[in-house]
């Protein structure tokens, strides 16, 4: 089996939340199908909260790919329906970490992406 250039960026994206953010391997989804407005969309990564609410949703593009605005404009439109707290746009070499205002349609970028922790806010 060949690794795709987007599968790359996606299992050490998934290194990366393992072992470096302590998120459990057992929050994490891979590639699921999501409804968004009546279309079927592949979501690359999702990480739960303990609660099993979307603590986090990461798309991975392939390292070629230059991070757009369409990417974020992709992304944003999944968390319409996910809902997730933060956001991750990700080709490998350049990281992106936001919230995002759902109202407004405003990104807040942040500096990193927290590591995990099971203590309730």
């Amino acid at each position: 089996m060949v690794l795709q250039p987007e599968e790359w960026v996606r299992q050490h994206c998934i290194h990366f939340l393992t072992n470096e953010k302590k998120y459990p391997v057992s929050l994490i989804n891979v590639e699921k199908v999501v409804h968004i407005n009546g279309l079927n969309k592949r979501y690359d990564i999702v990480v739960y909260n303990p609660e099993g609410g979307i603590h986090l949703i990461i798309e991975c593009k392939a390292p070629k790919v230059k991070i757009s605005q369409s990417a974020f404009d992709q992304i944003a439109r999944y968390n319409l329906t996910l809902k997730a707290s933060f956001l991750m746009l990700t080709n490998g070499l350049n990281h992106y970490f936001c919230t995002m205002d759902n109202h407004l349609g405003v990104y807040d970028f942040l500096e990193d992406l927290p590591s995990y922790t099971n203590k309730k806010v």
